[in-house]
């Protein structure tokens, strides 16, 4: 996903309203023809259009400034300016839109093709055609359109999937989101590998169940240490949680509850969701030993053994994926 970006700031306008027209018919034996100016058009609106196609906020990071047609004045003959053009603002689903100074939730766009009117655009003004009466048979004047409004935004993505990811860096979370669902994330024996959120999607029957894998977390993450506390707010919406324990790291004992405890402080709520523990690389030689004892030490978990080299425990991992989208 290149370029990948999760917040930016913009500024969002719609459109001023035209101005109503100040005409006078001017036809062949009608010298002094009555007020004809027509009504000036509406300015456009700001609206916010959630694309399912769309997975970072790349394409508005770019652009700070969008702003919608004004609409055109109007004209003799009682001719109707045209209604300026709204601005459509494409996003992905789960954009949150905050107002820039008060951080207020303005909108929580979360549907596939919603469309959300932000900003109204301005009403056009009324020619002098309206404001003639008996007493004032020749008006002079117009009304001018109203103005569009302005508001500078925080937009904010926040992913949504069904599972989502987390464990210490190099935990294999890549090579089985790769493996279930042919997402194509980088992977390699070494920390970081990957560096933004990466979706992943595959089928249970008629139901489509996508899976998150963000950054590996290390100690500290919800405090702003390493990669993680960057990508966290990308598991928050999430159905489940799969803890993935890498059976290779010497601290594999330890590693559930820290990263319990990391998300913990991040968000009470994000570590009270529904889990599973997946026990990685279990091709490795010391894999079965330290099984037996991550499972005497939480025998209340589930906790699934897997290879992502051999195959072995993948349909457990995905039925155990089925039941927490379900949850």
């Amino acid at each position: 996903m290149f370029g990948f970006t999760d917040e930016t700031t913009i500024t969002a306008a719609s459109g001023h309203g035209g101005s109503g027209c100040v005409s006078f018919r001017r036809e062949k034996y009608v010298p002094r023809g009555g007020p004809d100016g027509g009504d000036g058009g509406k300015g456009g609106d700001v609206v916010f259009r959630v694309r399912r196609n769309l997975r970072t906020l790349a394409h508005l990071a770019s652009q700070d400034k969008f702003f919608a047609e004004n609409g055109k004045p109007g004209k003799g003959r009682k001719k109707h300016g045209s209604d300026g053009q709204d601005l459509i603002i494409d996003v992905p689903p789960g954009t949150i839109i905050r107002d820039a100074e008060t951080r207020e939730v303005l909108k929580d766009l979360t549907g596939e093709e919603e469309h959300w009117v932000f900003l109204e655009g301005g009403k056009g003004g009324k020619g002098n055609w309206h404001f003639r009466s008996a007493t004032r048979q020749a008006p002079r004047y117009a009304q001018s359109g109203l103005p569009g409004v302005q508001r500078n935004l925080i937009i904010e993505l926040r992913i949504i999937a069904d599972i989502g990811f987390v464990g210490f860096p190099n935990a294999g979370k890549s090579s089985l989101l790769n493996l279930l669902t042919n997402a194509h994330s980088k992977v390699a024996g070494y920390p970081f590998t990957t560096k933004i959120p990466h979706l992943g999607v595959f089928s249970s029957g008629e139901r489509l169940i996508t899976l998150a894998d963000i950054p590996g977390i290390i100690e500290g993450a919800s405090q702003g240490a390493g990669l993680g506390i960057t990508f966290l707010k990308h598991i928050a919406r999430t159905s489940g949680i799969a803890y993935f324990i890498d059976m290779g790291d010497e601290h594999f004992l330890s590693a559930y509850e820290k990263l319990v405890n990391e998300l913990r402080t991040y968000s009470p709520e994000l570590a009270r969701k529904p889990e599973v523990m997946i026990a990685s690389k279990m091709d490795l030689p010391e894999a079965p030993q330290r099984l037996e004892q991550l499972q005497k030490l939480y025998p209340q978990k589930e906790i699934i053994p897997l290879s992502v080299f051999s195959g072995a425990g993948v349909q457990q991992v995905r039925q155990a994926f089925m039941r927490l989208a379900a949850s």
